[in-house]
C-alpha cells in the first residue's frame, strides 16, 4: 500500500492545471480507485477552449444512491515558471511542498490513502470518490453534475484547505461585468462628448454604498458577516487626451447564507436606474456571468457532529467558493474539510503540512467506517 506522501508526489508531478486536460490525472485517479474494488464512471465534456475535461465517479456499489462522498478538485491554478519545484513534491521543516500540494490534492491523497487501509466489500452503505475539474475557474465540473444528477448523496465531505477544520456553511460567489457607455471627445471640449469613465465613477460610488448598506444584514458566525463587494479590475478610455466613450469593470460579491446571489445584482439596477433619472443618455450593460449560491448544513446533522468530535474543532464558516452547493443539489448535507491553510493556496510556495495530511487520512477513514459500515 503506498503511503499518503507517496500519492501526493504522483499527484503533484502531473500537470493538471485549469487550462490544460485533467485526462491524465484522471486516467492515475481511475487506476488507483479501480485497484482498490471501486467501479468507476467518466463524465467527459470539451470545454470552450476544445480540450477534454473529465469528472470521475467511483462507487463500492451500482446504484443512484450513495451514503457519503468524498469529493476533490484535479484542477490547479497556474504557477510562476521560477518555481521549477512546482510539479516536484519537496519536504521542508515537517511540510511539502508543491502546486496542489494544499489546494487540493493532498485532501485526495489523504482519500485514496484512507480508502486503501479498508475492505470495500464489508461495506454496507455505497461509498463515493467524486474527482471534479475546473473547480478553480468557476467549479464548473461539479456544477455540471449536479445539472446531470447521475447520483444522489446523503453526507458529502468536500475537500478544501481548512486546516481540518470543519466547515458548515459558506458564502456565495458572484461576478458582473459592466460597461458604461459614454461619446468621445476632444479633452479640450469636454462639452462635446460624455465621459464613461465618470459615469462609472458615479455608479461604482453608489455600489460603495450598497456595500455599506448590506452590512445591516448579518451572519455573525462569518468573517466579515456581512456580504461583501469589490471592484477589482477596471479599464476605459483610449487616450490621455480623449474624453472616454466607454469604461468597464468586474463587480464581485460574496452573498451570506439566505440571500439570494441576485439581491446585490437588483440593488445595482436600481442604482442604474436612478442614476439614468438624472442623465438620460447613461448607458449601462451587465453581464451577470457567475451566481454561486452559498451553502449551510445544520449544526446538528450528523456529518457536522462526527467531524467536530474527530477533529476537535468546533465548525467554523469560509468566505470562499466551494464545490459544497454543487454536492447539496444532489441531496447531500455537505461540509467542507481538509488538510492545509487557503491562505497558502494558490501562491508559489503552497505547502501542506505532513501531520495534518496524515491526521486527514484518519479523520477520512474514520468516517467511512461511521456512514458506510
Amino acid at each position: 500500500m503506498m503511503t499518503v506522501e507517496q500519492t501526493l508526489t504522483d499527484l503533484v508531478a502531473i500537470d493538471s492545471v485549469s487550462s490544460r486536460s485533467n485526462a491524465d490525472l484522471i486516467s492515475y485517479l481511475e487506476a488507483r480507485c479501480k485497484t482498490a474494488g471501486f467501479i468507476t464512471e467518466q463524465f467527459p465534456h470539451v470545454d470552450q477552449t476544445d480540450v477534454i475535461k473529465i469528472n470521475l465517479v467511483a462507487r463500492t456499489s451500482p446504484g443512484p444512491e450513495i451514503e457519503l462522498a468524498l469529493i476533490g478538485h484535479t484542477d490547479t491554478v497556474p504557477y510562476d515558471p521560477a518555481w521549477t519545484d512546482a510539479r516536484r513534491l519537496t519536504e521542508k521543516d515537517g511540510r511539502l511542498f508543491g502546486r496542489g500540494a494544499c489546494d487540493t490534492k493532498a485532501f485526495i491523497a489523504a482519500a485514496l490513502t484512507a480508502v486503501d487501509s479498508i475492505d470495500l466489500t464489508k461495506l454496507k452503505k455505497p461509498l463515493a470518490l467524486v474527482f471534479t475539474c475546473d473547480e478553480e475557474i468557476g467549479c464548473l465540473g461539479a456544477k455540471r453534475l449536479a445539472a446531470a444528477r447521475p447520483f444522489r448523496v446523503r453526507y458529502a465531505i468536500v475537500g478544501e484547505p481548512t486546516s481540518l477544520q470543519p466547515m458548515r456553511a459558506g458564502k456565495g460567489y458572484c461576478l458582473a461585468e459592466i460597461v458604461v457607455r459614454g461619446r468621445e471627445a476632444h479633452s479640450a471640449y469636454p462639452q462635446l462628448g460624455a465621459s464613461a469613465i465618470f459615469r462609472a465613477a458615479r455608479l461604482i460610488q453608489h455600489i460603495e454604498e450598497i456595500a455599506e448598506d448590506l452590512k445591516s444584514d448579518r451572519r455573525d458566525r462569518f468573517d466579515p458577516p456581512y456580504t461583501t463587494l469589490n471592484v477589482g479590475l477596471i479599464n476605459g478610455g483610449s487616450a490621455k487626451n480623449v474624453i472616454a466613450g466607454e469604461c468597464r469593470f468586474t463587480l464581485e460579491w460574496r452573498t451570506i447564507p439566505g440571500q439570494s446571489p441576485d439581491h446585490v445584482l437588483s440593488r445595482v439596477r436600481t442604482a442604474v436606474a436612478d442614476l439614468q433619472t438624472a442623465d438620460p443618455d447613461f448607458v449601462c450593460e451587465i453581464d451577470a456571468g457567475r451566481a454561486d449560491d452559498s451553502f449551510e448544513t445544520h449544526d446538528e446533522s450528523e456529518l457536522v457532529k462526527f467531524l467536530e468530535e474527530d477533529s476537535a474543532q468546533a465548525a467554523g464558516t469560509v468566505a470562499f467558493g466551494t464545490e459544497a452547493p454543487s454536492m447539496i443539489a444532489l441531496g447531500a448535507e455537505a461540509v467542507v474539510l481538509g488538510p492545509g491553510d487557503i491562505r497558502v493556496a494558490h501562491r508559489t510556495g503552497e505547502f501542506v503540512p505532513i501531520d495534518e495530511l496524515n491526521r486527514c487520512v484518519s479523520i477520512l477513514h474514520d468516517a467511512i467506517e461511521r456512514f458506510c459500515t
